[in-house]
């Protein structure tokens, strides 16, 4: 008898160590359940942050690229205009002169490769005008 209520007295002394190891090894692993939520908590939120930042700075960019577009297009249009008024103003002196006289043949040459050139250099302008108004 004396020997089963040791070995009793054992397996309960036992028992109820294992049973504060599991007590204390529960409690750790629910406090690290506990901190892998709100690591995970966290790591999402800045990862919703980075995103929005990402996003934001996305806008901020395109909008940017867009005041440059709309800065080129007026400048190609305002570039366009002059060279207009300077084909128109070529011209009228040209043919003011040509009847006065006041050319040579020499000069009515040169006015109109002068001319020739604007031309070419308004079409130029004008397909760039286009292809910029495309990327609109």
């Amino acid at each position: 008898m004396k020997f089963s209520f040791t070995y009793l007295l054992l397996l309960l002394v036992s028992c109820f160590s294992l049973s504060a190891q599991e007590v204390t090894t529960s409690t750790e692993t629910v406090l690290e359940k506990e901190r892998e939520k709100e690591l995970k908590e966290v790591k999402r939120e800045v990862d919703k942050r980075e995103k929005k930042e990402k996003k934001e700075a996305r806008l901020e960019k395109e909008a940017e690229e867009a005041e440059k577009l709309k800065k080129k297009i007026a400048s190609t249009e305002k570039s366009i205009a002059k060279m207009e008024r300077q084909l128109t103003s070529i011209q009228g002196k040209m043919e003011k002169d040509i009847q006065k006289g006041k050319l040579s043949p020499n000069d009515i040459e040169k006015l109109n490769k002068k001319i020739e050139k604007l031309n070419t250099n308004l079409l130029k302008e004008g397909k760039k005008l286009e292809k910029l108004e495309r990327k609109k």
